[in-house]
C-alpha cells in the first residue's frame, strides 16, 4: 500500500513476483489505488502482461494508459525521456502513478547493463517528483544475479506481498558499475574525423551500413545518430573523434570516440526546456537508436549504438 509519505514525493519500489497470480496481486490493487486517489496512472510492461493486467482491471482499465515496454523501451535509455517523464509531464499539477517493467528474461546481454543503468538513474531523474513507479521482476525467471541489481537500485522491495526497505540500495555505486569500457573488435571499419570531415564521416557510416547489410528502412536512423554524435565530439569533444561501425549478430553497431567526458549521468536521458537551445543531440540518438551503451573516462568518451538490420 502507498504511505502518506509515499504520496507526497517520488517512490520507486521494485515488486518480486512468482507467476501470473502475484502479478497481478503486486500490480491490479496499487493501479486501482491510483485511480481511486485520482492520480494519472499508466501501464509500460511487455505486452503479454500488459493483456493479464488490463484484463485484470476489468472495467477500471479505460481510466489506464496501456504501453507495450518491448516496443517503446526497447532502447532502456528512451524509457525516461520517452516514457516516464513523457506521461509524467502529461499531467501536471497530478500526481503520476505508472508499473515500469524495464527487465525480462529475453532481454539479451548488451541490453541489460542499460537495464540496470536505467533503473539506477530512475531514481535522480525524479527525485522531488509527485511519482511512483513500481517495478515488477519475474522472480521465477530472472537470475539471482538481476534480482541482487534490483535490491540495489530501489529503496523499498516488494517480496510475497510484503514491503520492506532494500539494505543494498545503492544506486550510485550501481551507475559506476555500469560505466565500463565497451570493448569490441579490433578489425572494425574506422574513420578520424575533425570539423572539415564530418560530412565524410556520415557518408562513411552510410557506406559501411549498405555493405554489412543494414536497410534501407534504417539507414536515416543511422545517418541521423552518426552526424548528432560526431557533430558532438566536435562542438564538446576536443574538436575530432574515431568512428568505427561493424556487425555483430542481426545488428550494426557504430560507435563515435572522443576525448571529452561526460560529466551528467542523465545526458540524453532528460528533455530540455523548451526554450533551451540545445542539449538535445543525445536525446535524439536514444529515439532512433535500438540500444545505446556508453563509457566515459578522463580520457575520452565512447558511445555506441545498435541497430536491428
Amino acid at each position: 500500500m502507498t504511505t502518506a509519505a509515499d504520496r507526497a514525493s517520488f517512490a520507486h519500489p521494485a515488486l518480486f513476483y512468482r507467476g501470473a497470480e502475484q502479478y497481478l496481486a503486486g500490480t491490479v490493487p496499487f493501479l486501482r489505488e491510483g485511480l481511486a486517489a485520482g492520480e494519472a496512472v499508466a501501464v509500460a510492461v511487455p505486452g503479454p502482461r500488459l493483456a493479464l493486467v488490463e484484463a485484470g482491471l476489468g472495467a477500471d482499465a479505460a481510466g489506464v494508459e496501456f504501453l507495450d515496454m518491448t516496443r517503446v523501451g526497447r532502447n532502456p535509455g528512451r524509457i525516461i525521456p520517452g516514457v516516464l517523464r513523457a506521461f509524467a509531464d502529461a499531467h501536471p499539477g497530478r500526481r503520476a502513478r505508472i508499473v515500469g517493467e524495464p527487465i525480462w528474461a529475453g532481454r539479451s546481454a548488451a541490453e541489460y547493463p542499460a537495464c540496470v543503468l536505467h533503473e539506477a538513474l530512475i531514481n535522480t531523474a525524479f527525485q522531488d517528483r509527485e511519482v511512483t513507479i513500481l517495478c515488477p521482476y519475474d522472480a521465477d525467471a530472472l537470475a539471482p544475479a538481476v534480482l541482487a541489481d534490483a535490491r540495489a537500485t530501489h529503496p523499498v522491495v516488494i517480496d510475497s506481498g510484503v514491503a520492506r526497505p532494500s539494505t543494498a540500495y545503492a544506486p550510485e555505486e550501481v551507475v559506476a558499475r555500469c560505466n565500463q569500457p565497451l570493448g569490441g573488435p579490433p578489425g572494425a571499419a574506422a574513420l578520424s574525423f575533425d570539423a572539415e570531415a564530418l560530412p565524410w564521416a556520415r557518408a562513411f557510416a552510410v557506406r559501411e551500413a549498405r555493405r554489412l547489410g543494414l536497410g534501407e528502412a534504417r539507414m536515416h536512423d543511422l545517418t541521423l545518430a552518426v552526424a548528432e554524435l560526431t557533430t558532438n565530439s566536435v562542438v564538446h569533444g576536443g574538436g575530432s573523434g574515431t568512428l568505427r561501425i561493424w556487425s555483430e549478430g542481426g545488428q550494426i553497431l557504430c560507435e563515435v570516440h572522443d576525448l571529452g567526458r561526460l560529466t551528467d549521468p542523465l545526458a540524453g536521458r532528460r528533455p530540455p526546456a523548451r526554450d533551451q537551445p540545445g542539449g538535445r543531440g543525445l536525446l535524439l540518438v536514444h529515439h532512433v537508436a535500438d540500444l545505446v551503451r556508453l563509457h566515459t573516462a578522463p580520457d575520452g568518451t565512447t558511445v555506441r549504438i545498435h541497430l536491428d538490420r
